[in-house]
């Protein structure tokens, strides 16, 4: 089987934004009154999965509930046009731009899924720009629009994303999900093109300049993405903050990558991403090949690396210390459980940026602690969950 990793490949490059103070945001229920939108988001925000609240209170966070595909996809279902068309979008933060399935696709990854028609939506902007974004395991090529989103019941007014055109390869005929929204910073969006998040924030749709990931474990439900809140009885303990390293991806410094207080990787500092749109833990080849040796994980024909899956009950935990706090991963975690036969959540990705190699800490890593994602401040905030 071929393992799941997106990363967006489009402007891996370093460039410096202005950092700017977290502002103090107008009431959800206030800006939505004033844009004559209140009534819809009532309407059609009538449920939270991601936090406990009492039934019929409405929330100013708003909660995108995801579901749990094989621990290897995590996806939700957004709205575009109107009326409304539903798609359900793989939540990317190794990437930043929105796109779905077009009518005009006959790609057979569109022919799977469902489609946007424009014909069929009276808010519905055309645009002259084309739009083509290259993936781990996938392509997109098509052009731009502009037109009304729903995402966990919050409107977002005048959004433009992509329709694809083509979509080469097997990876999308197979996924589970129609398209992407990426959740990664405008500096690496496809043709400029403004993300989502970011509209959320100019249009006053969010209390903070910030969204917060939980994702489940063992395929089970209660998945979410949080936008513009944070859910504290996901987590144990208190979040630690890590300044951002570059406004591109969600690209952090790790210190140093350990066994039983040895490194064995990363030993004199190290670029990583924090992507949920990765699947695996993905680094260099030879430190993820120096990894799979110390684990005992064994090439297949296939290149898939094989485990005993009693490991998971014998190896030590690897150690990601990051801004100098120690981030365990047990070997439950990193010994990757896929009925009954289990494989190595290690794989090896050959990028290079500015800063050196690349680390991506994907789902693996994301299933273990509650993630923060803060643009106000760019920095992440890292909790175990619970």
């Amino acid at each position: 089987m071929k393992w799941l990793v997106l990363l967006s490949l489009v402007a891996l490059s370093q460039c410096l934004v202005t950092k700017v103070p977290l502002k103090k945001r107008k009431p959800l229920r206030m800006t939505l009154k004033e844009q004559g939108l209140l009534l819809d988001f009532l309407k059609n925000h009538h449920y939270n999965l991601g936090s406990k609240y009492i039934p019929g209170i409405i929330n100013e966070d708003a909660t995108e509930p995801m579901k749990n595909s094989l621990d290897l996809q995590y996806f939700g279902t957004i709205s575009i046009g109107t009326p409304a068309q539903e798609f359900t979008v793989l939540f990317d933060t190794g990437s930043s731009n929105l796109w779905v399935p077009s009518v005009y696709c006959s790609s057979p990854a569109c022919k799977n899924h469902h489609s946007f028609n424009p014909k069929k939506s009276s808010t519905y902007q055309a645009t002259n720009e084309s739009i083509s974004i290259q993936y781990g395991t996938g392509s997109m090529t098509g052009f731009l629009a502009y037109d009304i989103i729903h995402v966990g019941g919050i409107p977002v007014t005048h959004q433009i994303f992509g329709l694809s055109e083509s979509e080469p390869g097997p990876f999308l005929s197979y996924a589970a999900f129609d398209g992407i929204l990426g959740l990664a910073f405008p500096s690496i969006s496809a043709s400029a093109a403004t993300p989502v998040f970011d509209n959320m924030m100019s249009q006053d749709l969010v209390s903070q300049d910030l969204f917060s990931v939980f994702l489940s474990s063992d395929e089970k439900n209660g998945s979410f993405v949080m936008f513009g809140g944070i859910d504290s009885s996901y987590y144990s303990g208190s979040l630690k903050w890590i300044p951002l390293s570059a406004e591109t991806y969600w690209q952090i410094t790790v210190d140093r990558i350990s066994m039983n207080g040895q490194a064995i990787a990363c030993g004199n500092g190290c670029q990583a991403i924090i992507d949920t749109g990765t699947s695996l833990l993905a680094g260099p080849p030879d430190a993820v090949s120096s990894i799979q040796s110390l684990i005992g994980a064994k090439e297949d024909l296939y290149g898939e690396y094989t485990m005993n899956c009693n490991a998971s009950n014998i190896l030590p935990d690897i150690v990601f210390t990051i801004n100098g706090i120690d981030f365990p991963l047990p070997a439950s975690a990193y010994v990757f459980n896929m009925s009954g036969s289990c494989q190595s959540g290690f794989q090896s990705i050959d990028i290079t940026t500015a800063k050196g190699e690349l680390w991506i800490l994907g789902d693996i890593f994301i299933r273990q602690y509650y993630t923060v994602f803060d643009r106000g401040n760019n920095k992440v905030g890292l909790a175990p969950v619970v």
